[in-house]
């Protein structure tokens, strides 16, 4: 996943937000997809998979929203207290984008509209807006200060964008704008993170659960008996020798019952693990297990029983960020291999 970020400046210099860019891949300048894919990326990686708090370091984020994003009310799936919607310029403004932008603004969203051009059809979004962008290099020099005696008095912040020189940056100040942004302060600058397969993520969520506390024994039964592998392992170890059960068992419940919430939770936690780290190597596995268990006494001796199964669980994820494949252009033992011709 690739966002680039470019920050907005106040008068003084001081990072007001960010706005967030779609990028194709970590080498890319400028943003080549679809509008429509171009926003949900961003809307998808860098708000819901990155997280704002990386971004933006607390400051506001700008996203840019197309029309089919903006009618679909994906706006409400953000903070409004840490994001600015931007409405792209090649919106088509008709009943229900108005009606959209009048719901977002009364539900305490900030909205903004990108590189607004005075006697456009966007006018009609003004009374919802909170910051207008105005793009210095599209537009002539003494509409700067007109747009401005115009939107300064009806509560709009302005923003001076695609700003290259000084002389654009004293211009735009002297006729009220607040605001800047462009290549003059800094080029945006790409994030780069790879996201995480879904059935990791549901196995993490599956091994918090486990090492509830108060996770019961039906809630137990029913998270592992939704996991077919893992209700697999249960009942295959349970069955094993290491038990010396005299009678199948055959039931998950029945294999709760047999060991114990505590022993259940404990092996399917590993086995959880093992999920996470299919594509590694056994010896991660072993350590992580080692690991776990000296945490889990170390809990039990410093801070009673009751404390070692989170300190198990610590120990046992320690390992999830191994990568469990050589660095590139190392063999087996860690040391550099050179290409043949």
């Amino acid at each position: 996943m690739c966002v680039a970020r470019q920050p907005i400046l106040d008068q003084v210099g001081r990072v007001y937000g960010y706005e967030l860019l779609y990028r194709a891949g970590p080498d890319a300048i400028d943003c080549t997809a679809a509008g429509d894919l171009a926003s949900a990326r961003v809307l998808s990686d860098a708000v819901l998979t990155l997280g704002l708090d990386l971004l933006t370091c607390g400051r506001k984020a700008f996203v840019n929203f197309t029309r089919p994003l903006l009618l679909s009310g994906a706006g409400t799936l953000l903070p409004a207290n840490s994001v600015v919607i931007e409405v792209t310029e090649d919106v088509a403004i008709d009943g229900d984008v108005i009606d959209a932008c009048r719901k977002l603004d009364a539900l305490g969203f900030s909205l903004a509209l990108d590189d607004f051009m005075p006697g456009s059809d966007a006018e009609a979004l003004l009374p919802f807006v909170r910051f207008v962008k105005v793009d210095v290099l599209q537009t002539a020099a003494h509409d700067h200060a007109t747009i401005a005696k115009r939107l300064l008095p009806l509560g709009v912040r302005l923003i001076a964008e695609k700003v290259e020189t000084a002389d654009m940056v004293a211009q735009t100040r002297a006729a009220g704008y607040r605001l800047f942004q462009g290549y003059y302060f800094c080029r945006p600058t790409t994030f780069v993170a790879t996201s995480m397969p879904a059935h990791h993520v549901a196995y993490l969520g599956l091994l918090g659960a486990l090492n509830r506390k108060d996770v019961s024994v039906d809630e137990l039964e029913d998270l592992i008996k939704h996991d077919v592998s893992l209700s697999y392992r249960v009942l295959r170890s349970t069955n094993s020798w290491l038990f010396g059960v005299r009678q199948e068992i055959q039931s998950i419940r029945h294999a709760l019952v047999f060991l114990g919430v505590d022993q259940i939770r404990k092996w399917a936690s590993v086995w959880v693990l093992a999920g996470l780290n299919s594509s590694g190597t056994q010896e991660t596995i072993t350590v992580a297990l080692v690991r776990a268990r000296c945490c889990e006494l170390l809990g039990h001796a410093l801070l009673g029983p009751e404390e070692g199964a989170g300190y198990f669980l610590l120990g046992l994820c320690s390992l999830l960020d191994v990568d469990p494949q050589p660095p590139h252009g190392q063999g087996p033992g860690g040391h550099a291999t050179r290409a043949r011709d």
